[in-house]
């Protein structure tokens, strides 16, 4: 198979406050118990920190969100290794695709882009107004993805696509960035989901790697310490991207949920729908442990939180963060 924002109000002195004067630095953290940061020099703007990946950024950009295949022959995507956080959804077959949304930086091309699903437009709402980049959806759904609270950006409205011709279709489809951007006009720009990035909390069991099965589809997160991440593996098989280099995030959340059957047929049969919001239990892997936790999403308005058992905020490694939909243990 989605940082957030801290202020900080530094107050002058009682010396300084007789004479008048009042100073106000807002600093923008990567999330609740991270370190504090340092106080800025005078006349430095203070720093910015995703609140996507928890790592510096000079801007708080535009979020843009793409759905991107996973069938083996859209292997190995583009774009995908540049992505602030992946969603890995199920869909028909017992398969899986990817929502991935970027906000950070922005590669030049991301593809394969494919169909959008009805959950997508559940996870989609906690961004607030964020660009939505597919290349269509079921006739009766369709006209509902374009109604959402979203930037539209279909394919078949805008611009910016384009088919690779050594590709198979539909399997073929990408995104020139700068164009979907520039179509992406309104978009909202990133703000707090609900993660949060720091230390590592207490307690954790030290594991060398995560499986994580769909009914036709199986990942594998294998820590490497040598490059500080969780590295993918898909069907049995390293998961590498087209620009070269492994898929891996610093951070991979497995959030077990009702997976339910969508209101649209696809193909003759209703697709899985994977529930976003409400409340349940997960794993978080960061830093070559797993640190079983409790999701919650009351609102799908809103962000998710997580918390260790022990009632800890759960904190996540700064960096990339993918996140893993998955039905419920019985």
């Amino acid at each position: 198979m989605r940082r957030s924002f801290r202020n900080i109000t530094i107050g002058v002195s009682a010396a300084a406050a007789a004479i008048g004067l009042a100073v106000s630095l807002v600093v923008v953290l990567g999330g609740q118990g991270a370190p504090t940061a340092p106080k800025p020099s005078p006349g430095r703007s203070p720093q910015l920190y995703s609140p996507f990946t928890g790592e510096p950024v000079t801007a708080l950009g535009p979020v843009l969100a793409v759905k991107i295949d996973n069938l083996a022959p859209a292997r190995p995507q583009t774009g995908l290794a540049g992505a602030d956080i992946v969603y890995v959804l199920p869909v028909e077959g017992g398969l899986s695709r990817f929502l991935a949304v970027y906000s950070s930086h922005f590669p030049p091309v991301i593809g394969p882009v494919r169909s959008a699903r009805e959950d997508d437009l559940e996870l989609l709402r906690q961004f607030g107004r964020p660009a939505f980049a597919y290349s269509g959806a079921q006739p009766q759904l369709l006209p509902v993805v374009e109604r959402a609270r979203t930037v539209d950006l279909y394919d078949g409205r805008v611009g910016g696509y384009f088919r690779d011709p050594r590709r198979v279709a539909p399997h073929n489809l990408y995104g020139r960035t700068s164009r979907l951007l520039a179509e992406a006009r309104g978009a909202s720009r990133a703000h707090d989901i609900g993660f949060r990035f720091g230390p590592a909390p207490a307690g954790g069991r030290a594991t060398a790697s995560f499986p994580v099965s769909y009914p036709a589809a199986s990942f594998a997160f294998r820590w490497s310490a040598r490059d500080g991440r969780w590295l993918v593996w898909m069907d049995g098989t390293p998961a590498r991207a087209a620009e070269g280099g492994s898929l891996g995030a610093a951070t991979v959340v497995i959030q077990y949920t009702t997976v339910r059957t969508s209101r649209f047929l696809e193909a003759g049969a209703r697709p899985p729908y994977a529930e976003s919001s409400g409340a349940g239990s997960g794993v978080v892997l960061r830093g070559g442990k797993a640190y079983p936790v409790r999701w919650s999403r009351p609102d799908a308005d809103g962000g998710t939180t997580f918390t260790t058992m022990s009632g800890q905020v759960m904190t996540f490694a700064r960096g990339p963060v993918w996140v893993v939909l998955a039905a419920a243990h019985s």
